[in-house]
């Protein structure tokens, strides 16, 4: 009886994920660098079939600029918390590699991607992001091309990256970096009346509407530059501010489609509320950010979770799922195979769980925490290989804001 009750725990034992942890977090950086940065910025390998680890091409460009972003964040909040020289030379890379983004269209407008035009993967990568105009630039007297229709998540992606690495790097030469980047972004952006033109003169987006994003931009700015934006973020916010709330009670009225703009709304309110010196200000802000969290707080979660510990401080039910769901993470496959959960889990609606899906089986994407956690079915076919940003990233925040510990 003892010797089956052990086999029993033994395999109960064998079953369980195991911890997140500090080794995986690096495998994961190491991984990145070494396929998943071929220019500067994160792509996506495609492999030759779902078993093999040849690569034939990269995927994902038009949104490399957000998850450059991301990525860079995660480096800098590795950075704070191990002090590790090769965390602070991958945060110096990201820059240079959101710097590339920016230089190359040569209207301090971020591109999505950019690519040397003689990479053998720039044609199947034009090919792919031709409904967003591909372009031609030069970076260092070489050719390359880059694509454009640039949104507001690529906008939004870089500047949580850069104000993330401004904070926890210090380091004057990427600091001063960082400090020229978001000058040169919002100069831009102010000087369009908050339009995004592209080379030309058509417009790819607007943030018109978007008091909340507006006034975290420029939040930003000013803590970083604030000799050049304090002046406006100040005046802005005092007409703005009451605003805040209505595309964020707008949004969340469908908690299902478009699921990406709930990362856009967390990214814009982790720097909107901790920049705010004003308690007045930071309340209305607090108020607006309510609304989210009262719709995404049980949706499994771990990056909201990490952006909710930051702003509101400990608690102990929302920590403990956020390890458990960096431990579930890690039992993902990294490659993008197909899931079809139709049948298996109640449908609440046409690709539509009525509770969220496990965090192993959630449908492959890019960046998990971005995706609605009630899709049932979706992915590719097996060949497109997720870089694991949204592991790092929120882990690294944990081991920062102390959930995690090494």
């Amino acid at each position: 009886m003892a010797r089956q009750a052990s086999s029993i725990l033994a395999a109960v034992l064998l079953a369980l994920p195991a911890a997140a942890s500090q080794g995986d977090a690096l495998a994961i950086s190491q991984n990145i660098q070494t396929r998943h940065l071929p220019y500067g910025t994160i792509l996506d390998p495609v492999f030759a079939s779902p078993e093999s680890a040849e690569i034939t091409g990269y995927s994902r460009c038009g949104d490399s600029a957000i998850w450059t972003g991301h990525y860079l964040a995660a480096e800098a909040f590795r950075f704070q918390v191990t002090g590790s020289g090769e965390a602070l030379e991958n945060s110096r890379r990201a820059v240079a590699g959101i710097r590339s983004l920016v230089d190359v269209t040569g209207v301090d407008v971020p591109a999505r991607c950019a690519v040397p035009m003689d990479s053998p993967y720039a044609p199947a990568i034009a090919a792919e992001e031709q409904h967003n105009g591909v372009f031609s630039g030069s970076l260092n007297q070489t050719a390359w091309l880059w694509v454009g229709n640039t949104s507001r998540d690529q906008y939004l992606g870089v500047f949580f990256g850069l104000a993330a690495a401004y904070d926890m790097v210090d380091d004057a030469g990427m600091r001063g970096e960082i400090r020229s980047l978001i000058t040169r972004l919002l100069d831009r952006l102010l000087s369009k009346g908050w339009l995004v033109v592209m080379p030309g003169g058509a417009v790819s987006t607007t943030f018109a509407g978007r008091p909340d994003q507006q006034l975290a931009l420029l939040a930003i700015g000013r803590h970083v530059n604030s000799g050049r934006f304090g002046w406006r973020y100040s005046w802005d916010r005092f007409f703005l501010a009451q605003g805040v709330i209505l595309p964020v009670s707008l949004e969340v009225l469908d908690a299902h489609n478009s699921y990406f703009k709930f990362n856009l709304d967390y990214l814009s309110f982790y720097h909107l509320i901790r920049l705010e010196t004003n308690s007045y200000y930071r309340s209305v802000y607090r108020r607006a950010y309510d609304v989210l969290r009262r719709t995404t707080d049980d949706h499994g979660n771990a990056h909201f979770n990490m952006i909710d510990r930051a702003l509101k401080g400990p608690d102990e039910r929302r920590d403990r799922e956020t390890a458990r769901l960096l431990e579930e993470w890690l039992l993902r496959p990294r490659r993008d195979g197909y899931v079809d959960l139709r049948g298996k889990y109640p449908s609440c609606g046409e690709d539509r769980a009525c509770e969220p899906v496990p965090v192993p089986e959630r449908v492959r994407t890019d960046f998990l925490w971005q995706r609605s956690p009630f899709l049932l079915y979706g992915g590719g076919e097996g060949r497109i290989e997720g870089a694991g940003i949204d592991y790092i990233l929120p882990y690294w925040m944990a081991r920062f804001y102390q959930v995690l510990s090494e």
